[in-house]
């Protein structure tokens, strides 16, 4: 009897030097994470209760906490990477969850689990194909707002010799405006004079100063109109020029969107791309479609999924995943939760646990 109470008393003392079991009877780990489907999906509630999480990693937490045996809750979802590490760091979070890539840079600050996915880097683009590039789309590239902007000089400049030959025409003898009225003849004046910017002109003006007006109009007509030839045929070659990325090594000079602090965003920038950071990625995608980015790189199975689901018909993800790296589930350095985690993951991988809910969200190819 007493060598039985002996031995459950040894197992109690080992349970509470454990990490579940000294978490018993105090409050659950806090977990920090950010939305980035498909790792993290947040779902909003229905009927006043609060939004839901779902997505591979918080599937896989949820699992890798069930085997711990250790309580949990979701702090609110962070805006980046570097504010879901800066709550660990700080003390905030107990453990950080999403997609956070394993980096030197990071391990001297934070431990990390084992990799929980192997992955990298991929780009996105505009969808090229054949009926995502017609018409409506290469008259959108090619007008753009600077091109734009020359198109209402232009149809300023239209008014000011319309109206001066208007004052000189309208009361002479077998003039050019040879009907009453300001608007009947201002609107014969004004077809003249867009009809001379574009070197279609029939009929000239017939008084003296109206003739040097029309003489003055035709030089200034010739050279705007091969000003904005050339600005057309730039913007049609620039275009051209940024719609054909295909591998990293077109990346250079591109214009190039991802997300702040991330490891896309510094191998961005040590290759000479235009960097543009956004502290959520769907801003990345939005600056993408507006034009305003010539292409997205952060991590393959983001911008696959991105690209399977709401940006379908829209984009498309090209060339291989580079930059191979993987992402684990980040803890403070030291953390008693660290090796727990590691063990909770290989027992996932021997029993067939990982592989299922890795085929649920990434299919089975």
């Amino acid at each position: 009897m007493r060598r039985s109470v002996c031995a459950g008393f040894f197992a109690w003392f080992l349970l509470l030097l454990s990490p579940a079991g000294a978490q018993e009877g105090k409050r659950p780990l806090r977990v920090a994470t950010r939305v980035i489907p498909p790792f993290v999906i947040q779902n909003e509630g229905s009927g006043g209760q609060p939004a839901e999480l779902t997505g591979f990693s918080v599937e896989l937490w949820e699992r890798i906490a069930q085997k711990m045996g250790v309580g949990f809750t979701w702090l609110p979802p962070k805006a980046s990477v570097g504010e879901l590490l800066g709550s660990v760091r700080a003390g905030e979070a107990d453990i950080g969850v999403a997609a956070v890539s394993i980096t030197a840079e990071r391990v001297r600050d934070f431990d990390f689990s084992q990799p929980i996915l192997e992955a990298g880097m991929q780009i996105m683009v505009r969808d090229q194909s054949p009926g995502a590039s017609g018409l409506f789309s290469r008259l959108a590239s090619v007008f753009s707002p600077s091109l734009l902007h020359l198109v209402g000089i232009a149809l300023v400049l239209i008014l000011v010799p319309a109206h001066v030959v208007w004052l000189f025409e309208r009361r002479h003898p077998g003039g050019l405006i040879d009907v009453p009225g300001y608007r009947r003849g201002l609107a014969k004046a004004l077809w003249w004079s867009a009809a001379t910017l574009a070197t279609q002109a029939d009929e000239m003006p017939k008084s003296a100063a109206g003739r040097w007006v029309a003489v003055i109009w035709m030089f200034s007509s010739v050279v705007f109109v091969a000003y904005f030839t050339a600005q057309v045929t730039t913007s049609l070659t620039v275009e051209q020029l940024r719609s054909d990325i295909r591998s990293p090594d077109d990346l250079p000079g591109k214009r190039v969107a991802t997300t702040a602090g991330s490891t896309a965003a510094a191998y961005l920038r040590e290759h000479r791309c235009q960097v543009l950071e956004f502290n959520r990625i769907d801003q990345a995608y939005e600056a993408l479609l507006d034009r305003k980015a010539d292409a997205v790189v952060f991590d393959a199975p983001v911008l696959l999924y991105y690209a399977a689901h709401e940006g379908k018909g829209k984009v498309e993800v090209v060339g291989t995943a580079f930059q191979r790296e993987g992402y684990g589930i980040v803890v403070p350095e030291r953390s008693p939760y660290r090796k727990p985690i590691d063990a909770a993951l290989l027992s996932m991988r021997e029993d067939g646990d990982y592989q299922r809910i890795y085929d649920r969200w990434f299919g089975k190819e």
